[in-house]
């Protein structure tokens, strides 16, 4: 799904395709024939999803590959004691770009997922698979933990699930990963491409704002006391989406029977 392109700066990057188009950021990782996650690119990933801080014109990211494989990780090199703590502190800049950006991020996995690279799948809000795919922890084979995975995980699948994949390195197939809800769908490779075309085309009839601050509501209220997360999730309900103009054009269009005219802020 990837293509050769620029990012909207006029930066190029080496280890990314990074484009814009129809209100979608799409990111392509493209590092050969792996997509090996050295401390540059994950410094690239991290550099292209914090360029759209304050782009109001887009709606959503989606993050595929340009490999047979998704990810298989973090590389050998990276991976020594000596370079561990800048490895550690890079994908910690991936994560926060994402959890800051709040802009909805479509992960697509048409191959293995190893690592690090499925810790990265796990930061996705939606991902379609197809049947190629395979997500596995094994780093406890290289005597390590996962350290973004051991939080992570138990939240998504269940602690007891957890357990398992991470103490053992047990790979999930993409139908597992579905039915534990680590996926959203599995669609056939040949229907891959459309797939994503028609749920981006869904995503991308909203309001960029409402969907931004949709997903912030879901991402802070997450772990929290039920009536903390009430009052957070109506405080951010009466005292921001309230404010936009978009919610009021929402409601016009409901009383007018047409469809709403979005201007995204």
């Amino acid at each position: 799904m990837a293509t050769t392109s620029e990012a909207p700066t006029g930066k190029s990057y080496k280890f990314i395709v990074f484009q814009i188009a129809s209100s979608i950021a799409h990111v392509t990782l493209n590092h050969p024939q792996y997509n090996l996650l050295t401390v540059p690119m994950m410094s690239e990933l991290a550099e292209a999803i914090e360029s759209l801080n304050g782009r109001g014109d887009i709606k959503c990211i989606l993050l595929d590959s340009s490999q047979k494989v998704f990810s298989l990780g973090i590389s050998r090199e990276d991976s020594k004691p000596d370079r561990v703590f800048q490895t550690l502190d890079a994908f910690n800049r991936v994560f926060q770009a994402i959890a800051e950006i709040s802009k909805p991020l479509i992960i697509v996995v048409n191959g293995q997922a190893v690592g690090a690279g499925s810790e990265l799948v796990a930061f996705g809000d939606l991902i379609i698979a197809t049947p190629n795919a395979r997500f596995s922890q094994p780093e406890v084979k290289l005597g390590v933990f996962p350290p973004f995975a051991s939080i992570m995980l138990p939240a998504l699948i269940g602690s007891k699930k957890a357990y398992e994949l991470i103490l053992t390195g047990q790979a999930l197939t993409a139908e597992e990963a579905r039915d534990l809800g680590f996926v959203n769908r599995v669609v056939p490779e040949t229907e891959l491409e459309n797939a994503v075309r028609e749920i981006l085309a869904r995503i991308v009839e909203f309001s960029g704002p409402v969907l931004e601050m949709t997903k912030k509501v879901i991402q802070s209220t997450l772990g929290l006391p039920l009536t903390q997360a009430i009052k957070k999730s109506q405080d951010i309900y009466l005292n921001q989406l309230m404010a936009l103009e978009d919610s009021k054009e929402g409601v016009r269009a409901v009383l007018e029977n047409r469809k709403p005219v979005w201007k995204n802020k």
